[in-house]
């Protein structure tokens, strides 16, 4: 069932809204724009219906904030006033609303345009999903990526949790495109990253096309000796696939790991933790490729050889 955030200061008028939609939504109510962000940072909204007239910060201000959070700046918004004139209306849809219900509620009104706009809300997610996938492998793409970290960084940052920043590159790629064709490499390419997915499935845990021949991945929970562990097992997974290499590069394709365990504090910085994977990466690959290289939550490296 869809979750709908009503945030109006009148408890009357909230709850006509939601006696008017809680048969077939999940109705929340904030009767002030401060409780009503935190409500709407913290759920998984797909429509917001917010008042224009409010004590402290009126319905404009609110609606500015929650277009600049990250989280809730994707959430549809209606505006819901008693004013008439053309100039509000023109201000909030400026601002980024996406519809406007007027006072005193039609009924049937109210559930036609909310229905059209958690529609809307569907459609436009389903197809963001699918900008957000890389066609050729089924993971995530770039884009995805870039869409996931920020949220994941933020679990780990409030809820004072371990996350997991991987950097994993096929061995000697190019080598292999070179000798067996571009086709080939695809497939070897697809066969790593069905592989690395079918290896990180808890709820929490994502993969990402980084680009090329390069994946990265982020894990919430786990110690720095676990996800380790974890990581060697899906090195071997891919080696396991006994996909042949040239001579030159040895008998099977396989994969560098490199990566970083923390507790992320509210100043630390994602870029530098990735950077830090990335030069395990490289540490791995100068070692002799194919294992995993980790650096720890004391900021010490841990060798799989």
């Amino acid at each position: 069932m869809d979750k709908i955030l009503i945030i109006d200061d009148s408890v009357v008028q909230a709850n006509m809204l939601t006696s008017i939609l809680e048969e077939d939504y999940a109705v929340t109510q904030a009767q002030t724009a401060e409780a009503g962000l935190n409500y709407a940072r913290e759920g998984e909204f797909s429509l917001i219906l917010l008042d224009v007239v409010m004590p402290e910060m009126d319905g404009f201000g609110l609606l500015r904030k929650l277009q600049e959070e990250v989280v809730t700046q994707h959430t549809p918004v209606i505006l819901i006033t008693s004013l008439r004139d053309v100039e509000h209306e023109e201000w909030g849809l400026t601002l980024g609303a996406v519809d406007y219900i007027t006072k005193p509620y039609h009924p049937h009104i109210v559930r036609a345009r909310v229905n059209t706009h958690i529609k809307l809300y569907h459609y436009r997610q389903q197809i963001e999903q699918q900008a957000m996938v890389d066609p050729m492998t089924g993971v995530s793409n770039r884009r995805g990526y870039d869409a996931a970290y920020f949220s994941k960084w933020q679990d780990a940052v409030r809820l004072k949790v371990p996350i997991s920043l991987c950097m994993m590159d096929i061995d000697k790629f190019k080598l292999y495109n070179d000798t067996f064709g571009h086709p080939a490499g695809d497939k070897v390419i697809c066969a790593a990253a069905r592989t690395m997915d079918s290896s990180l499935r808890r709820s929490t845990d994502f993969l990402a096309r980084y680009g090329g021949e390069e994946f990265v991945a982020i894990m919430l929970g786990g110690d720095s000796k676990v996800v380790f562990e974890h990581m060697i097992g899906v090195r071997q997974a891919v080696e396991d696939l006994h996909i042949e290499h040239c001579p030159a590069a040895g008998p099977w394709v396989t994969v560098s790991i490199g990566g970083v365990t923390l507790i992320p504090k509210m100043d630390d910085d994602y870029a530098t933790y990735l950077k830090i994977a990335d030069v395990m990466l490289y540490d791995a690959k100068r070692f002799g490729r194919n294992q995993v290289v980790w650096t720890n939550e004391k900021m010490e490296q841990m060798r799989e050889r």
